[in-house]
């Protein structure tokens, strides 16, 4: 570990972090981080009202977006790419006179701004309802792939990390943004020291405890960052500021070749999925096959669970039963080469675990997925919990299971057997997100990389209506009310809406 510099043996915070229940994260008006909260466990905010189970392609709007050269290897990125979600917030209006936003929008009482960090290098800020800019964007020259993050106390910060080095700027890293007028308050990340790997790219997508004015934030270099921001923000001048102390804990891994960077002689440190966060610990999967408990308290490690592979997906967490027990769910990517050398194939485990002691409780090993080079098999978007009518199952994208086939399928929470299966062309890197009607009904809402967008029943797995879009899909959707916003691989953001 490393306090402000110092390598320690030993740490106790002095506030500690006590994260409740995902649906108490924010009280801001909409999706601020991945999946929506600390238990990862929506990206949808509000309800839906449906008659005719169909999208709007009539009026739905595009936003285009551009490229960027890749630091390594030939070709560019573009467009959005995993796990690419959108943020989707209300702001109040007092907050709103002090940012950098054009007339129009500063003066609209009803506007919804989507901000969306993209491949290109720039973050963009559009109008939910029409998807007409709502200010100039910030180009910071990294590339985006994964989603950032907002402050959850309604602060106008961002908080995003690059996903690859830039061929003008350097080495991948962090940014803390403010939001009032676009400017970079802090960066961290870029070739620390302290990490055991090289790698310093961010796919993960932060929390802040709002109790303790802390920042979590897990990096692909091995390094998982918590600062204590000591923000000052004086929401009647619009100013914003902040003083971070960082504290870093590091970890090796059991099949960890820590000198490789690329994996080519071992496993990789490092995390590029999203923690959970419940009361005092961290949950999070890494690319070298574990699953960790970590007390945030102590930085210690509570329990390990073995993931066999490289993961990427971002576990989702649930209470349960009378009792309110903590359970996560799980499942990893499969690349070939590391489990499956001969015939690049292999089963790819589904995982319910209980998350007090880091035992499975049960384990699916139905599907058998293959990998490509640059395509990875297994499942690599985040599973979605039903809720509501659909509170008995959970809903698992799996990719590569036939050639460049998928599947959506519907898991039986109890005991992991499969409810309904949905086929796909295209495999699925995208993540389900499920929205609801006033009266509880559920429905899904998958992507896929034939560039098609779906409306799934959660109850039987039918598709009721699906759109191509015109190129491969692999961010991830968000959801305010009826509005649907993601972005695709072809450099187009969509806004469509559910009728």
């Amino acid at each position: 570990m490393e306090v402000n510099g110092q390598t320690v043996d030993t740490y106790q915070s002095d506030a500690p972090i006590d994260m409740l229940e995902g649906e108490n994260y924010t009280k801001a008006e909409g999706i601020i981080t991945f999946r929506g909260n600390n238990f990862r466990d929506g990206a949808s905010y509000g309800t839906i009202k449906i008659s005719e189970k169909t999208l709007d392609e009539a009026n739905a709007w595009t936003f285009s977006v551009g490229s960027m050269s890749k630091m390594y290897g030939e070709g560019s990125w573009t467009g959005c790419g995993w796990t690419g979600q959108p943020l989707i917030v209300r702001w109040p209006q007092e907050t709103k006179q002090h940012m950098n936003m054009y007339d129009a929008a500063k003066a609209d009482p009803d506007l919804v701004e989507v901000i969306y960090a993209t491949m290109d290098g720039r973050i963009y800020f559009l109008d939910l309802a029409t998807g007409q800019k709502t200010r100039d964007p910030v180009n910071t020259g990294f590339p985006f792939k994964g989603a950032g993050a907002l402050d959850p106390r309604g602060y106008p910060l961002m908080f995003v990390g690059a996903g690859d080095d830039s061929p003008s700027e350097g080495a991948a890293k962090a940014f803390i943004i403010s939001l009032i007028d676009g400017s970079v308050l802090y960066e961290f990340g870029v070739e620390d020291p302290f990490a055991w790997r090289a790698w310093t790219a961010f796919d993960s997508s932060a929390l802040v405890d709002a109790e303790t004015d802390t920042l979590i934030y897990p990096g692909e270099s091995g390094i998982l960052y918590i600062f204590k921001l000591h923000t000052q923000y004086d929401k009647a001048a619009g100013t914003i500021s902040v003083a971070p102390e960082v504290v870093k804990w590091r970890y090796r891994g059991t099949r960890t070749d820590t000198t490789a960077k690329d994996g080519s002689n071992g496993w990789w440190l490092g995390m590029e999925d999203s923690a959970i966060i419940w009361r005092g610990h961290a949950i999070f999967t890494d690319n070298g096959g574990h699953m960790i408990c970590l007390d945030l308290h102590t930085l210690k490690p509570v329990w390990v669970q073995d993931t066999l592979d490289d993961t990427n997906c971002t576990p989702v967490f649930e209470l349960e039963g009378a009792e309110h027990h903590p359970y996560v769910y799980t499942s990893t990517s499969f690349h070939g080469g590391w489990r499956a050398a001969s015939d690049r194939k292999a089963s790819i485990p589904i995982w319910k675990v209980d998350a007090v002691n880091g035992r499975v409780v049960w384990e699916n090993t139905d599907f058998e997925c293959e990998t490509i080079s640059g395509v990875s098999g297994g499942v690599q978007g985040t599973m979605a919990i039903g809720k509501n009518k659909l509170s008995d199952m959970i809903f698992v994208p799996v990719a590569m299971t036939e050639g460049s086939k998928g599947k959506l399928v519907a898991l039986s929470k109890a005991d992991g057997h499969q409810v309904w299966a949905c086929d796909f062309l295209g495999y699925p890197w995208s993540s389900p997100v499920a929205v609801y009607d006033a009266a509880g009904n559920g429905y899904l809402i998958q992507c896929n990389k034939s560039g098609y967008i779906h409306l799934i029943d959660g109850m039987t797995g039918a598709i009721l209506f699906e759109m191509s879009l015109g190129s491969n899909i692999e961010a991830s959707p968000a959801i305010f009310n009826n509005t649907i916003v993601v972005g695709t691989r072809g450099g187009l953001i969509y806004g469509l809406n559910i009728k």
